[in-house]
């Protein structure tokens, strides 16, 4: 593995604050289903990419491919660009912490 896709695992490792089965789980909800970008009453874009998380974090660091470090790259620049848009107040039960929640990010943890 290259340098810099030894460094887009780690930085993937640090954003996704999730386990595979917490994010599972998490993906089973209501809350989790109801959140997120839909085409025609599809699953949302973050849905999609949750369940392709737990993939990635059941994997062997050695079995990643190409397709696979450049979903962590997208992962990362969603998980960051939606943290800098953090609402005031408490977070808990908001659509902005269980839209992180699909991409495997809970700001509180």
């Amino acid at each position: 593995m290259t340098t810099d896709a030894k460094s887009v695992v780690e930085e993937f490792k640090q954003t996704v604050n999730m386990t595979a089965r917490e994010l599972h789980s998490w993906l089973q909800t209501e809350e989790s289903k109801a959140v997120g970008q839909k085409e025609s009453g599809h699953e949302s874009i973050g849905h999609q990419s949750g369940k392709h998380i737990v993939e990635l974090l059941s994997k062997s660091q050695a079995d990643y491919g190409e397709g696979d470090l450049s979903q962590m790259k997208r992962v990362i620049s969603y998980v960051h660009r939606h943290l800098a848009q953090h609402p005031s107040g408490d977070i808990e039960q908001t659509r902005w912490r269980y839209s992180l929640m699909n991409w495997g990010h809970d700001p509180l943890k």
